[in-house]
């Protein structure tokens, strides 16, 4: 089951381990893209406005759980890292004791917020209802997607980025094949969208304990990791080491995704179509920015495993080479987009004003790909060495400082365009970057320094 990462090329263990995680990223974000377009085929934009703002709101639940369970892959990944195999153990037994009653709070809590929050987005009346619909079915439905994100978080941190990706892809198939069956014959409309998403996760979660179960039976005896009652047990320093990871980027994450649902908002307020093509581009960006947040997630997998096993130059190799590929991946969409945005758009709905305001959106929204490449590599790299609070600092102060006050100032001195209101998040990325840099340099230098006086006390 674990997967060694410390040595051969570098850009090989990058590749051998982000492509089944890129994989796994475009399925579960087709999850959404799915739903939106198959609602759009069936509905009008009523519906295609609340699958928006509630697979939105799920969406942002969902990167706070994966931000979460980033403190247990960078703790196993250490461990593995390091030859511990008992380490390894405790921290996955201690990762699912954090997440059954993180799933438990949740559920509760959104249950019964659920109304609350949809008026708390400002969703149009129109949309009301469905959206609320909507809502309440996912909520119900948030244990399964924290399973499936702690185990996935769990495997890649012994090094295995495949097996999620069957998962998920199980899933994937599901929810397609519902959402037409549901929103189809049957006009379920965004309840059916809702159900299609619950069901395929529940599914997905199955197969992920089948294949563990399957593939502990096929293990080499001498090879297969040993769980005690003990690693379920919560152990303090483990517990801590976990949540000290974890918690920053869920906070960090919960505000990019809070600051995403502000401007949601704030488009919201200015009407259905206004809110129907800001929900479509948004869409259309999380799935361009399936690379940046791949390459986040290798470089922290990589890197810590790498740090774990005393290979400093390695793990620094590990985020140059990520942060090109991801640049130059997002700099590379961001073009495309500039020529293929106007039918892209109309993919999602044949309403010639949502199309216009989405394609002067999107032109504008989408160089923020390029400069996430940069700055979700170096939060990778952060959450590493075990500085999750760098990320959570850069990304709270761009939220702060630029991507909230540039949204609205866009939509109040420009009423009748959705191309000033793009460049926020883009500027709040620039901002992150630059903060990353000096702070890369900044802990380069003091760990020389560690470095130089432990060989000075050495030589004495």
């Amino acid at each position: 089951m674990q997967n060694n990462l410390t040595n051969g090329g570098v850009l090989k263990s990058i590749a051998v381990f982000s492509g089944p995680f890129l994989l796994s990223y475009f399925l579960q974000t087709l999850y959404g893209m799915a739903d939106l377009f198959i609602a759009g085929q069936f509905n009008g934009a009523d519906v295609i406005t609340a699958v928006s703002i509630g697979s939105q709101i799920m969406h942002m639940l969902t990167v706070i759980i994966v931000g979460l369970a980033m403190g247990s892959t960078v703790t196993t990944a250490r461990a593995v890292g390091a030859e511990d195999t008992k380490g390894a153990a405790r921290a996955i037994g201690n990762s699912v004791i954090l997440f059954v009653m993180v799933a438990a709070v949740l559920t509760a809590v959104l249950l019964l917020s659920a109304r609350g929050t949809v008026s708390l987005v400002r969703t149009p009346i129109e949309s009301r209802t469905q959206t609320f619909r909507y809502l309440l079915i996912c909520f119900a439905g948030i244990p399964f997607i924290t399973a499936y994100n702690v185990i996935a978080a769990v495997f890649r941190g012994l090094g295995d980025s495949k097996s999620p990706l069957y998962f998920i892809f199980v899933a994937c198939m599901l929810n397609i094949a519902l959402d037409f069956v549901f929103m189809g014959p049957l006009g379920l409309q965004a309840e059916g969208a809702a159900l299609a998403t619950v069901i395929a996760q529940g599914a997905s979660v199955a197969f992920s304990f089948l294949a563990v179960r399957l593939r502990k039976k096929k293990a080499d005896p001498e090879k297969r990791m040993v769980f005690s009652r003990e690693d379920f047990k919560i152990d303090r320093d483990v517990f801590s080491r976990i949540l000290k990871i974890g918690v920053p980027v869920a906070v960090q994450d919960g505000f990019i995704q809070v600051s995403f649902m502000i401007i949601t908002v704030i488009a919201n307020k200015r009407g259905l179509e206004v809110a129907a093509a800001v929900g479509i581009v948004e869409k259309i960006i999380t799935f361009l920015f399936l690379v940046p947040s791949a390459m986040l997630a290798t470089i922290s997998a990589l890197a810590a495993q790498n740090l774990g096993a005393g290979k400093t130059e390695r793990a620094r190799k590990t985020l140059l080479y990520g942060m090109c590929i991801a640049a130059g991946i997002g700099f590379t969409l961001a073009m495309i987009m500039q020529f293929v945005a106007e039918p892209v758009i109309s993919l999602f709905t044949g309403d010639p004003a949502v199309v216009e305001l989405g394609v002067e959106y999107i032109r504008t929204y989408v160089f923020d790909c390029f400069v996430a490449g940069i700055h979700f590599s170096f939060s990778g790299y952060f959450c590493a060495c075990g500085k999750s609070f760098l990320s959570f600092l850069h990304n709270a102060l761009s939220i702060i400082c630029l991507r909230i006050p540039g949204a609205a100032l866009a939509s109040r001195y420009f009423p009748d365009t959705l191309t000033p209101m793009g460049l926020a998040p883009a500027l709040g990325s620039l901002f992150s970057a630059v903060f990353c840099l000096i702070a890369f340099a900044v802990h380069t230098k003091h760990e020389k320094a560690i470095k130089e006086r432990l060989r000075a006390k050495l030589a004495k």
